[in-house]
């Protein structure tokens, strides 16, 4: 019996039937930890709508997004301002599609969304490995009073999985505790850009890997919609590539795209960069 029906406005072309879909779409629409500017929950379907704008044919992957079984089944239902229990949703849908022996591409929310896919895939995947992607460390123990928020998630993660299983990338804001720690061995910290990431692609190549895309490691200038801008930041050229040499990691096992607060850009470019990096992860997990 199908589980999970497909959503009546998906992203692009990802409208199989659930049975017949390798990788699954949802949105986790929270953004209840924000520390600047909230609007991350309405990124789903901000992406959903633009999508009708953006080919389903990608020149980078040279294949079409409408040859793969993908099915978005929209929006969960999450209880708002309840952290806790929007993570254990979360938790529970990620446990249901992983059942099934399909892939999680999740699109946020805030990043805390992650921790509750995380909590799932490392009880599948003892093994499981991270690649981050971010304008911030994301390292705290707790932040505004909070163990539970977007400036902790990584470190609630690495909770879960140990020392020397997070590669960071893009990072150049955070607390000089958050460094000083990354850099004492517990998680392989790059500042600024993507230099080192094919290492650790060679070195990870045959474990279990976990992509997660906070969309602000990319520029302000290219992508302004977001709720903690960060001068600095990698070019979506950088981005993309970094999706590409990602193709050499033989067990992807999932992947979330989080932050996009589609508001704070008039223009719609933010979204519209969302679709497409979108687009390229949807592929990767098909790969």
């Amino acid at each position: 019996m199908m589980k999970f029906k497909r959503n009546l406005c998906v992203f692009q072309s990802c409208d199989k039937e659930y049975d017949e879909s390798e990788v699954i779409i949802f949105s986790s629409p929270m953004d209840a930890t924000c520390s600047f500017r909230p609007g991350t929950r309405f990124a789903g379907s901000a992406i959903r709508e633009d999508s009708i704008g953006l080919e389903w044919y990608s020149p980078y992957f040279d294949k079409d997004l409408k040859n793969y079984n993908t099915c978005d089944i929209g929006d969960l239902d999450l209880p708002m301002g309840d952290v806790e229990k929007d993570l254990e949703e979360i938790s529970r849908v990620t446990k249901e599609i992983l059942s099934d022996e399909k892939k999680v591409m999740m699109i946020g929310g805030e990043h805390l969304v992650t921790l509750g896919t995380i909590r799932e895939y490392v009880k599948k995947y003892p093994n499981l490995h991270i690649i981050h992607f971010d304008a911030h460390t994301d390292l705290r123990e707790e932040f505004l009073g909070r163990e539970l928020s977007h400036a902790t998630v990584l470190r609630k993660c690495y909770d879960l999985l140990g020392d020397g299983k997070i590669a960071q990338f893009g990072i150049r804001s955070g607390d000089s505790s958050e460094f000083k720690w990354a850099n004492e061995g517990h998680t392989f910290l790059r500042k600024y850009d993507l230099e080192g990431l094919n290492k650790i692609i060679e070195a990870w190549k045959n474990y279990p890997v976990y992509i997660t895309i906070d969309l602000d490691v990319l520029d302000p200038s290219i992508f302004p919609g977001t709720g903690t801008p960060e001068a600095g930041g990698i070019t979506y050229k950088e981005l993309q590539q970094a999706i590409l040499d990602m193709r050499n990691l033989k067990n992807i096992v999932g992947a979330d795209m989080v932050e996009l607060s589609p508001h704070y850009d008039a223009s719609g470019v933010s979204t519209a960069v969302a679709c497409k990096v979108l687009r390229e992860l949807v592929l990767l997990l098909h790969n």
